[in-house]
């Protein structure tokens, strides 16, 4: 199959990596591939991947895009990846808690709050990643994030396990807020299941499984997704021809458009055809579009 352009929704079976995922569809003919936002191989769900000249707007999607995950986390053991995956490192009473201390832990996840980041992730210290080091024996350095969290909910609970439903900011870890409430608590918690639902501003019902891709490759044409969806806040700014060859060329171009607004991104199109990503700039001290990323999807 030729090389695709665009955005296609996978929903990834669990026990796979991201990474392995994205060789199942390399085999489809699609040499030039990538994804927004990795899943752990535990974890099950929304996978964005992106194909062609869409793979130049993987960074754009992950900022200010919130994420929500459904997932189940069990009381009472803790393990040196905070999920199933690891070993267990140690095992306490959790016969104290109930319905309304979770709850209560629960509704602690809300809000923007310092999150350390598991020791065996791909976040990286002094370009390597910490599950490397983790893996080798060696001492994982602790690293933190800032993330926000806009709602959490419990959906069930059967001691010592519960389900749970985070809708979170892009890049926080599930793992780790499954670890946080077991040390809160003072039994600890591990994560047994996670499924990404949403990422914006994609849902997982509009996903596809990999089996039928590969039983019927032609239906990636039609689930193939713009580029310009992706980032539906970004406007699309339709060129005059005279500009198009500047466009190409890479060279900023003056604007007239009449809501400039000075570091806005957006797309530049002609007859329906997105040629660059550019970014608002006053050049000169006139308001130009500077090119930040051509792209030649036809």
């Amino acid at each position: 199959m030729e090389q695709k352009h665009g955005i296609l929704l996978l929903n990834k079976p669990k026990g796979m990596s991201s990474a392995f995922a994205i060789g199942r569809l390399k085999k489809l003919g699609q040499k030039k591939i990538g994804h927004a936002g990795t899943l752990d191989p535990m974890a099950t769900g929304l996978l964005i991947v992106l194909l062609g000249e869409a793979t130049k707007i993987s960074g754009y999607l992950l900022e200010n895009g919130e994420k929500t995950y459904s997932g189940t986390l069990e009381l009472g053991k803790t393990t040196d990846t905070w999920d199933t995956e690891g070993t267990i490192v140690s095992q306490k009473d959790y016969s104290f808690v109930t319905e309304e201390t979770l709850e209560n832990a629960v509704k602690d996840w809300l809000g923007t709050s310092i999150q350390e980041v598991p020791p065996y992730s791909a976040a990286k210290h002094n370009g390597q990643a910490l599950y490397k080091l983790a893996r080798a024996g060696k001492e994982v350095p602790v690293k933190t994030k800032e993330i926000h969290i806009s709602h959490a909910e419990i959906q069930w609970v059967d001691l010592p396990s519960m389900r749970f439903r985070v809708t979170c900011s892009s890049g926080s870890y599930i793992r780790s807020l499954a670890h946080s409430l077991g040390m809160r608590l003072g039994c600890g918690a591990m994560l047994t299941e996670l499924t990404r639902e949403y990422s914006h501003p994609f849902s997982l019902q509009d996903a596809v499984t990999l089996e039928e891709l590969q039983e019927n490759p032609e239906i990636l044409n039609n689930r193939l997704i713009s580029l310009e969806k992706g980032l539906p806040n970004w406007r699309v700014i339709e060129l005059a021809e005279r500009d198009v060859k500047a466009v190409k060329n890479g060279n900023p171009i003056q604007t007239a458009e009449s809501n400039f607004t000075e570091n806005e991104k957006v797309f530049l199109s002609f007859q329906g055809d997105i040629l660059a990503i550019a970014e608002a700039k006053i050049l000169e001290n006139k308001n130009s579009w500077q090119i930040l990323r051509g792209l030649v999807t036809l």
